[in-house]
């Protein structure tokens, strides 16, 4: 599971290329979320304070839950908090460039990434064409089976 600092993440990578059209909360979780499901993911995001007003958008965001430390409260004490709360510390990766942050996470046996670099392996990882495998009749041909059930098909058996 990835633990993302929401704001930490947006405030280290805004002047970064192609960060102009993620330039809300909203937009920079759908992003993640897109990455966690390609790379077979899921993580949690938490931003400092109480966040909009209206939150439905971000239940629909895949592979990532979105949370808000509250009015007055900021993430890193609750990821912290998270990290303690863990019995597989070891499976954590924390994004944060916050070295209080990483600090615990290494404490705990969790990963710590520094946002910048996250944010780099993720736009890798988004540009990276994907290829789908192609079907293994394309390259051997049809069965002598399956050439005769297409003949009868298609009325050419005679």
């Amino acid at each position: 599971m990835v633990i993302i600092d929401g704001n930490n993440l947006f405030w280290s990578v805004r002047n970064a290329p192609d960060v102009a059209e993620h330039n809300s909360d909203f937009q920079l979780c759908r992003l993640i979320g897109r990455y966690l499901r390609l790379v077979g993911e899921t993580g949690q995001i938490i931003f400092d304070g109480a966040g909009p007003a209206d939150k439905r958008g971000f239940e629909s965001i895949e592979n990532l839950d979105v949370f808000f430390a509250g009015a007055g409260r900021d993430a890193d004490t609750a990821i912290e908090g998270k990290i303690k709360a863990s019995s597989g510390a070891r499976e954590l990766v924390i994004v944060s460039s916050d070295r209080r942050l990483r600090r615990a996470a290494r404490a705990s046996g969790a990963s710590a990434v520094k946002s910048e670099d996250f944010w780099v392996q993720l736009q890798k990882e988004l540009k990276r064409k994907k290829t789908t495998k192609e079907p293994e009749g394309k390259r051997h041909g049809l069965t002598e089976s399956e050439t005769e059930q297409w003949l009868e098909f298609m009325g050419l058996d005679e």
